[in-house]
């Protein structure tokens, strides 16, 4: 995995803490992807583990895309959330609890009004560890969705990819529009005890 700096971007609007490298040493990294990535962002700045969060791209094959590319689907990346945590025992699975929840991870290249590659469902892990659990929770949360009568997860797993930062005007952006739009639609579903 790769975070890919750009040019200066200014503090995390909610909590002040730097968007870029470096982080706090014990931090760990996680990218997730859930449809739009205004209203995912939110999710995961608000949990008590997670040091500071950032929206950008990742999944795709053009270097350094624009949120235009993006969108065209021009470049095949994902938006996506960086959340810089406490590397704590079992962050990482409360994340994932909080990711399978906050959205509808059968929906293919959609996330309810929203369509397109960009809004798929993914996770980018940074390690075996992550891998690992992304897999195992996936499996949990299918059996879950399926005795609720849902069809099968298309949830991306992937262990390598390339992070690109969003553009300034996209990070926190329902901090700074709160009637905002936010695409996001969860089935009700709750993830298995992790």
């Amino acid at each position: 995995m790769e975070i890919v700096p750009t040019a200066p971007l200014p503090s995390h609007f909610v909590n002040r803490q730097s968007l870029q490298p470096p982080f706090p040493e014990h931090s760990a990294l996680a990218i997730f992807a859930l449809g739009c990535f205004w209203g995912a962002e939110r999710h995961f700045w608000q949990q008590p583990q997670v040091y500071v969060t950032a929206v950008g791209y990742a999944g795709g094959w053009v270097p350094e895309p624009s949120y235009q590319a993006v969108c065209r689907g021009d470049s095949g990346h994902a938006e996506s959330v960086l959340v810089v945590y406490h590397d704590r025992e079992r962050a990482y699975q409360a994340l994932l609890k909080l990711f399978w929840e906050a959205h509808d991870p059968t929906q293919g290249m959609r996330q309810g009004n929203d369509h397109g590659s960009q809004y798929r469902s993914a996770l980018f892990c940074f390690n075996d560890m992550q891998y690992t659990e992304a897999c195992r929770t996936r499996a949990a949360y299918q059996a879950a969705l399926s005795q609720a009568g849902y069809p099968s997860i298309t949830t991306e797993i992937v262990k390598d990819a390339t992070f690109y930062y969003a553009e300034d005007y996209h990070q926190q952006y329902l901090a700074k529009h709160p009637d905002g739009y936010c695409g996001l639609t969860p089935t009700g579903v709750l993830c298995p005890s992790l």
